[in-house]
This record gives structure tokens, sequence and C-alpha cells, in this order.
């Protein structure tokens, strides 16, 4: 699923994301509204692992949708 259909379905795919990165808080989802970079740089932030880490874990889930 491309970028712009996880903007397009983010209310959907909110669930999915929850499930994978449960440390994320009601208001970060409403914060990242399905854009990509933004939630990368959540994952990074509340995980505390580096930027390539997140973008592959961001990546590997959008590649399961």
């Amino acid at each position: 699923m491309n970028s712009d259909r996880i903007k397009g379905n983010w209310k959907q795919l909110k669930g999915s994301v929850q499930a994978k990165w449960g440390k994320l808080t009601d208001d970060e989802y409403d914060v990242i509204e399905g854009n990509r970079e933004k939630l990368i740089g959540r994952v990074q932030e509340n995980y505390g692992i580096a930027r390539d880490e997140a973008e592959r874990q961001v990546n590997e889930w959008q590649k399961s949708l």
C-alpha cells in the first residue's frame, strides 16, 4: 500500500498501527494523520531507535498491508 492510500485510509489503519506500536498515544495518532514521515519520527522517538530502524519497521508494516 502506498503512502497516499495510507493517508486516505488512516482511520481504518490506525488499529493496525496501534497493534504494532502500542507505545504511541491517541494524541500522537491524531498528529500523524497517515503521514509516513511523522509515523517514522514518532516510532523513532517513542522506542528510542535509530531513524533507519524506525523506517525499516514502517516499511515492513506497510508491505504487510
